[in-house]
């Protein structure tokens, strides 16, 4: 368990994917580059078992960006892409309506 005010510490915000690419040295790994509003982030994400480049083009998702950078492949991820994954299938959360990038989930 955490307490609320952990929680609080978690800045969740929308962020529209710009671009996508394979990381050649890694069957899992993508390379997702995300407008946060004005600014623009670099994500490393496990999921290219599950989307293709193509799929997540211009799709709005739900990143954690008070993440401390982490690096993989020499590339230095800027947050995380959340997602929900069952016994056979994994899916990003995404926005029910449009919604402004980089708007904070509250």
């Amino acid at each position: 368990m955490i307490s609320f005010e952990d929680f609080k510490k978690i800045d969740l915000r929308i962020a529209k994917i710009i671009s996508v690419s394979k990381i050649e040295e890694s069957e899992k790994l993508l390379k997702i580059e995300v407008e946060l509003g004005e600014e623009k982030r670099t994500i490393v994400a496990g999921i290219a078992g599950y989307y293709s480049p193509e799929e997540l083009i211009n799709k709005n998702v739900v990143v954690i960006v008070n993440l401390e950078p982490r690096i993989m492949f020499n590339i230095e991820s800027q947050g995380m892409i959340l997602a929900v994954k069952d016994e056979n299938n994994l899916s990003v959360l995404v926005p029910e309506r449009e919604i402004k990038n980089g708007s904070k989930i509250t």
